[in-house]
């Protein structure tokens, strides 16, 4: 299987176990607001097959920039991460999976971040879905603070709410120069969900 149709069964994976719709908005978001739709793209993220399609996916959008480490705010990245991580062993192009805390570790090093990166090395942020893009702008701060280099930022699905602009903006404050992409639009989504 191609990058391509593996992609397209992702959209499909996200659209029948990860995507819900509603004429009345009933979801409640994460922001507090209400919702006509709502990923929960855990249950593609955990998904074996997601897995694999994830890996593959992301490895390809990323290989030619060989960063160090790729990884996100905890829980929504950790499962994209280690996707990657692994497809990227199997590859034999090494990618070490990080995890950003939210909250530093209370005891020990009290370090935010866990995984084999120091200051200085590359790093792709992950996320999820993207919204508002306020988990991937903690993301971002924390690698940021931590001395590394982030050399691109892609979410699994991106809601087309404003999210990417604000990501944007914080990739402009920190004087970094990262491309932002999403494996998967709304849009992808909806157009397909209208068919099913």
């Amino acid at each position: 299987m191609d990058i391509t149709a593996m992609k397209q069964r992702l959209t499909e994976l996200i659209c029948t176990k990860a995507f819900r719709y509603s004429e009345e908005p009933v979801f409640k978001l994460v922001s507090g607001r209400m919702s006509n739709y709502y990923f929960n793209c855990k249950t593609v993220t955990l998904h074996p097959e997601g897995m694999y399609l994830i890996g593959n996916v992301i490895f390809s959008m990323i290989s030619d920039l060989k960063p160090a480490g790729i990884g996100g705010l905890t829980l929504g990245a950790d499962p994209l991460a280690d996707a990657v991580a692994y497809t990227s062993f199997i590859r034999k192009a090494p990618v070490e999976a990080i995890v950003v805390r939210k909250s530093a570790k209370p005891h020990g090093t009290m370090q935010w971040i866990e995984g084999n990166i120091r200051a200085g090395d590359s790093v792709v942020v992950v996320d999820d879905v993207i919204t508002t893009g306020k988990s991937t702008i903690e993301a971002i701060t924390r690698i940021h603070e931590a001395g590394l280099k982030i050399v691109k930022v892609i979410a699994l699905v991106d809601r087309q709410e404003g999210g990417y602009e604000a990501i944007a903006e914080k990739l402009r404050q920190i004087g970094s120069d990262a491309v932002i992409e999403a494996v998967i639009r709304r849009d992808d989504v909806m157009q397909l969900y209208q068919t099913i």
